[in-house]
């Protein structure tokens, strides 16, 4: 039993060292390896807290701790993922467009970071977030950054510095955002309601995946924002 209660915490653990792994795979180049050890996280995460409901044993110092591990894993890596292409992309622009300032914009992905910080800290005391989001979620802006250098083998617009840049800065300051972001988090598996529009992003991530394997992931989230979007609207015209 005293090994049981040491389990989520393990857990989270092991999404902070995977966290690490994919600092240290972006840092030397590996951009792939990194983005794959950014899945990996993911799915610690996801158990970390599963395991800690099966077996009861919330704590607040695991809720401390699984965020910590978060703005690691979920901030200061994919923020070196895209500081990385982002190094590489500018040197492909025409060389009178680079200068001391174009060579300083990658490094305002720091906001990354920052901001997820904010937002993992503001998540821990805000008691309206149980049943969705308020703001885009760490991870699925993680998983939209850290895609972007395997995404861009298909997709021409994510080899351009500007256009990465700009969405880096977007989804940064969507983190903190007052929108009411989609939770995929099923209470029960009646197609009605919510689950509506959960069911059809599933669909479209299934299908996408099929057509662009990895580097569907930065275009899941884009219809993850664009379905939490609409949703967000029609809650505030009382549509919904």
């Amino acid at each position: 039993m005293r090994i049981l209660k040491h389990i989520p915490n393990a857990l989270t653990c092991c999404n902070l060292a995977c966290g690490c792994l994919s600092i240290m795979a972006a840092l030397t180049g590996n951009l792939e390896s990194a983005a794959l050890w950014i899945i990996a996280s993911a799915l610690f995460d996801f158990f970390d807290g599963f395991a800690a409901r099966l077996l009861k044993l919330s704590s607040p110092i695991g809720k401390e701790l699984d965020s910590l591990s978060d703005v690691v894993s979920f901030g200061v890596a994919p923020a070196m993922i895209v500081y990385t292409w982002l190094s590489r992309c500018l040197y492909e622009l025409p060389p009178h467009h680079i200068n001391a300032f174009t060579e300083f914009l990658p490094y305002t992905v720091l906001l990354v970071p920052m901001l997820s910080a904010v937002r993992l800290a503001k998540f821990n005391l805000d008691e309206r977030q149980t049943t969705n989001f308020i703001g885009l979620p760490t991870p699925a802006n993680a998983l939209f950054l850290s895609f972007v250098p395997v995404a861009a083998e298909r997709m021409v617009m994510l080899n351009n510095f500007w256009v990465v840049w700009m969405m880096t800065i977007a989804l940064a300051l969507l983190l903190n955002s007052n929108i009411t972001m989609m939770s995929l988090k099923f209470k029960d598996f009646k197609f009605k309601g919510i689950n509506i529009a959960r069911y059809v992003l599933l669909l479209i991530g299934i299908l996408l995946i099929l057509m662009f394997q990895l580097g569907a992931f930065p275009i899941i989230i884009l219809a993850y924002l664009l379905i939490s979007i609409s949703i967000h609207a029609l809650i505030k015209m009382q549509v919904l």
